[in-house]
């Protein structure tokens, strides 16, 4: 008998140092127990269970055996006396020729009456099971020792409790706790780390492998790729650093963990971490657009009417845009006011230029803007880039042009949002944020 009370401090303490539950690390004992005595003691085919009491401190073991009747069964094939060939080899040359004649079948050519019924049968044989009397009971033999059994079911039998385990018993049991306690603790992180999905999470930089930067997160390493990096940003090893989770996936090392500081769901997150009412709803983010590293438009919106949703992320005297930016390394940030009537909301999304008249083509599903001469490089942007995010953040093609010449477009004053909806599709679309309806 073990010593109970050393045991069972033993696995708590595993279980706190692996950060798996206690009853799994029990579990993963219980089948390194079964393992070892199917090793030193066990017949071929068997399946045994070994079940801790808590209470005594003693292990139970038992054999299972699953319940079987006659059509489960295959039939017992003799080979024939005096014949050339051995069981083994006849078996083969059947499948072979069986094999043969279905690809014949298949490719149109020689039929061997190989239709679909015959196939069926075939499968349904190739269903059945060799009773193996270790690892099998028939229904009748079932019936006597467990009233209401039934077929498919498992019925079990106590196996005498062994101490003494020779080397490689001991060595098999170990192999099993290494291995089971491996597959429990990546399981475990791949659970944690998957409800940290479309989250955003801290880690230090840990290596940088190519255009590939490796974050320790705490019990796992994630990884931030070059198309989630921004441009420009340069990391050093040992730097903190806020990342989106974009995605955990199930690898044989572990959970992959892809990391982002350019999706523009890691900025919403940056906003819901500073600004309390937008973590309790009060205020809305309804859409981001976003060229990482340079700069970002988001639109919100508050159905309080005593709410002022850009004051409210803007925070007292800037405090809380001061935190984001600084997290975002100085990218610039225009929080404009999002509105159900696309004429006002193309206006709002033009800041900090002003903007004198809108007009709407439904046709083009275009919106025509005049700006005073004086407005007009400042709604455009360097490059074209506010007049660009405008529109991707309204869904709407924006042509900006002078108030005091309203027929004609200006160099760089075009955005169609349908030409750079490929390049651009990443970047607009923003998930769990309301996208604008377009009117």
């Amino acid at each position: 008998m073990i010593d109970l009370k050393q045991f069972l401090a033993g696995i708590q303490q595993l279980s706190e140092e692996k950060g798996i539950p206690r009853e799994k690390v029990i579990e993963a004992v219980e089948m390194a127990l079964a393992a070892a005595y199917k090793k030193e003691y066990g017949e071929r085919g068997q399946i045994i269970k070994a079940c801790l009491d808590e209470k005594t401190g003693k292990f139970k073991l038992e054999q299972i055996k699953q319940v079987v009747d006659e059509s489960m069964l295959k039939a017992e094939e003799e080979p024939e006396e005096g014949a050339g060939e051995s069981k083994t080899e006849e078996v083969n040359k059947e499948k072979k020729e069986k094999a043969s004649a279905k690809d014949k079948d298949r490719s149109g050519s020689e039929s061997v009456g190989f239709g679909p019924e015959t196939i069926t049968a075939e499968s349904e044989e190739d269903k059945k099971i060799r009773f193996n009397p270790e690892r099998h009971i028939m229904i009748e033999e079932a019936k006597k020792i467990k009233k209401g059994v039934k077929v498919g079911d498992e019925v079990s039998f106590d196996l005498e409790y062994k101490e003494d385990y020779g080397r490689i018993a001991a060595q098999t049991a170990k192999q099993v706790i290494v291995q089971r306690l491996r597959e429990v603790e990546r399981n475990a992180l791949l659970d944690e780390f998957k409800s940290k999905e479309g989250k955003i999470i801290s880690g230090t930089v840990q290596r940088i492998e190519g255009p590939n930067v490796f974050l320790d997160v705490g019990k796992t390493t994630a990884v931030l790729p070059a198309q989630e990096r921004v441009p420009r940003e340069q990391y050093r090893i040992g730097e903190r650093l806020s990342v989106y989770v974009v995605s955990v996936e199930e690898d044989f090392k572990g959970p992959r963990i892809v990391v982002s500081r350019s999706h523009p769901r890691f900025v919403s997150g940056l906003f819901e971490m500073e600004v309390p009412e937008i973590a309790s709803g009060v205020v809305q983010i309804k859409n981001i657009a976003r060229e990482a590293g340079s700069r970002t438009k988001i639109a919100v919106f508050s159905n309080e009417s005593n709410i002022d949703p850009i004051g409210s992320c803007v925070g007292q005297k800037g405090t809380r845009i001061a935190t984001i930016i600084q997290e975002l390394n100085g990218e610039k940030m225009d929080i404009v006011e999002w509105n159900d009537d696309p004429l006002r909301f193309v206006a709002n999304a033009l800041s900090p230029a002003k903007v004198t008249d809108v007009e709407k083509v439904d046709a083009k599903h275009e919106m025509i803007v005049l700006v005073p001469l004086d407005q007009l490089s400042l709604a455009i942007g360097r490059g074209g880039q506010n007049v660009r995010l405008a529109a991707k953040l309204t869904t709407w093609r924006i042509d900006v042009r002078s108030a005091q010449n309203p027929k004609e477009s200006v160099e760089g004053g075009v955005a169609d949002i349908e030409a750079e909806k490929t390049e651009a599709a990443d970047t607009t679309e923003v998930a769990n944020i309301e996208t604008v309806d377009k009117q």
